[in-house]
């Protein structure tokens, strides 16, 4: 099997051989690795990260309040818009990471995708600047949809390129690799608290054209950073075997077509290759017909053992949907709940909603050095774990920290409820509850240290857990939980809606949010997690790890 599917881009262009030197070489040459990745490639990488971020949550993160504003949408259709673009986003990382994975390669990839992602910030800045229209509603979603388009080509390209600048199978590089997904996201999230920070402010009370322009000249720089750092990147070689997807595609095929031979032909099947009795389905398609024997057409163990590792991965994936239903409420409810309280910093100076998400950010960029300085050597010394704990437990001790944060939320809720009954302003949607919006801060940090486990537990583990030359598409993957997340989100809040304002009821998501219920809805998360948990324990205590390194 080839190395990687990955394709540098000295491969096809003539006018830059001279980098060949400093990357891996297609004609055979040998990779100079004094001079090329480590560190100080992944510094141009996570750069162009940062201004990704940066952009993309600089539309996300208040998304909600332009529906509900200037396009003068109800909460709950603009909660479900949210929830369905956001959705798509990270699913399309699928598709993006499939024609990476199989045709352009990473670098191109990403080149492509940031110039999507510059037309469709432009795009966005011109529909922000129009009058109420038809036109504007269009252009709108129209760029906003190619931004998620761009995002999808984008996301799993540049951390997997990243990844890709450490040597695997070198012992001290492979601590770095697991080091950098932990500084990866630091920096990812440093770009996401200037948006919180500044352009979430500008937004609301300077100019939504203005505070989406500024996110189209961040990606330019962002992508001017990015071809800086050509000359030091390792690239990994496109081989000439067949695709990946084509080999774990014809394994599945094989195995339907053979469901019904007998297990004591695979037996002896089997036991002519080699290897001990198996009758789980994929083992089938290690039989064909004779022609097809005679032709070389056949599965290898290796290419079953290969899609074996790919679908062992669905468990793990399913059991984490609930996680990323909670993720989907920071940037839609919990917005909404801040918008109705005292957000008086001094006065004369009332802090954005939105900006309270920067305290996400902030705990990650706290607890991640502790995390990578402190945490994993104590472990290590405990454990015996090359990384302090596996990543499935990191996965799972996020998750249990997500449930936490919406039994914290729904306390929070109950009380700010109990507090408008208390001073008769239930019936007053835009009166201020005199109650500060520091108290939604536990919710929001709680919410950031389960990200530190769970989210990049997930990268990490995706990236490695997949075959190398499908490194794209298994971050992809972790990218799609939140994805179908969002969509199942907006699916519940669609089912409660309708169940809880039949007849006349006040729904649980009334645009008085004074005679809401989200606190009943945070309960349910709660619990939802809390199966979700049980379910993913119970997978992940059977996973077997595909390499060594990783348990």
């Amino acid at each position: 099997m080839a190395t990687s599917r990955e394709e540098s881009p000295e491969t096809q262009n003539p006018l830059i051989d001279d980098v060949v030197d400093s990357a891996a070489d297609y004609k055979g040459h040998p990779v100079h690795r004094s001079t090329s990745g480590g560190w100080r490639s992944a510094s141009f990488i996570i750069g162009v990260e940062v201004a990704e971020r940066f952009a993309y949550y600089g539309i996300s993160s208040n998304l909600i309040t332009f529906l509900t504003g200037p396009l003068g949408q109800s909460t709950v259709t603009a909660a479900e818009n949210v929830n369905i673009w956001s959705g798509t986003a990270q699913l399309l990382p699928l598709l993006g990471a499939f024609v990476a994975d199989s045709f352009l390669g990473r670098y191109r990839t990403i080149i492509v995708a940031s110039l999507l992602y510059i037309l469709g910030l432009g795009l966005l800045t011109v529909s922000a600047m129009l009058t109420s229209s038809e036109l504007q509603i269009v252009l709108f979603f129209f760029s906003l949809y190619l931004v998620a388009v761009a995002q999808g080509g984008h996301k799993p390209c540049v951390q997997a390129f990243g990844a890709d600048q450490f040597d695997g199978q070198d012992p001290e590089e492979c601590k770095a690799k697991s080091s950098f997904f932990n500084w990866w996201y630091f920096g990812m999230n440093a770009g996401i608290l200037l948006t919180f920070s500044v352009l979430i402010y500008i937004q609301d009370n300077l100019s939504w054209g203005l505070g989406f322009g500024i996110p189209c000249v961040v990606m330019v720089l962002g992508m001017i950073i990015f071809v800086s750092g050509t000359r030091t990147y390792r690239y990994s070689i496109q081989g000439e075997e067949e695709s990946p997807f084509v080999r774990i595609g014809k394994v599945f095929v094989a195995a339907l077509r053979n469901r019904r031979t007998s297990p004591s032909a695979i037996a002896s099947e089997e036991e002519s290759r080699g290897t001990l009795p198996d009758q789980r389905l994929l083992n089938k398609a290690l039989l064909a017909p004779d022609h097809l024997k005679k032709n070389g057409k056949v599965c290898t163990i290796a290419e079953v053992e290969e899609a074996k590792a790919v679908l062992r991965l669905f468990p793990i994936w399913a059991t984490c949907l609930p996680y990323a239903i909670v993720c989907a409420q920071s940037s839609t409810f919990f917005t909404k709940q801040g918008a109705t309280m005292d957000r008086t910093i001094v006065p004369g100076f009332d802090i954005p909603a939105a900006s309270l998400q920067s305290f996400i950010c902030l705990a990650i960029m706290m607890i991640i050095p502790i995390y990578d300085r402190i945490f994993v050597p104590m472990a290590r010394a405990f454990t015996r774990e090359p990384f302090g704990i596996t990543k499935l437990q990191r996965i799972g001790t996020g998750m249990f920290f997500s449930i936490i944060s919406m039994v914290v939320a729904a306390l929070v809720e109950m009380k700010r409820l109990q507090t408008a009954k208390d001073y008769d302003l239930v019936d007053l949607p835009s009166a201020t509850i005199p109650m500060s919006i520091w108290w939604l801060v536990p919710q929001y940090f709680l919410y950031g240290l389960a990200d530190v486990f769970t989210i990049v537990g997930l990268q990490e583990f995706f990236y490695d857990q997949v075959p190398n030359e499908l490194r794209s598409m298994g971050l992809a993957l972790y990218l799609s939980i939140f994805g179908v997340g969002n969509f199942l989100s907006s699916f519940l809040i669609s089912i409660i809606e309708e169940a809880t304002s039949w007849g006349g009821h006040t729904s649980w998501f009334s645009d008085n949010l004074n005679l809401a219920h989200l606190d009943y809805f945070y309960w349910l998360l709660a619990a939802l997690c809390g199966v979700g948990l049980l379910a993913y324990m119970y997978f992940a205590k059977s996973y077997i790890y595909n390499r060594a390194s990783t348990i």
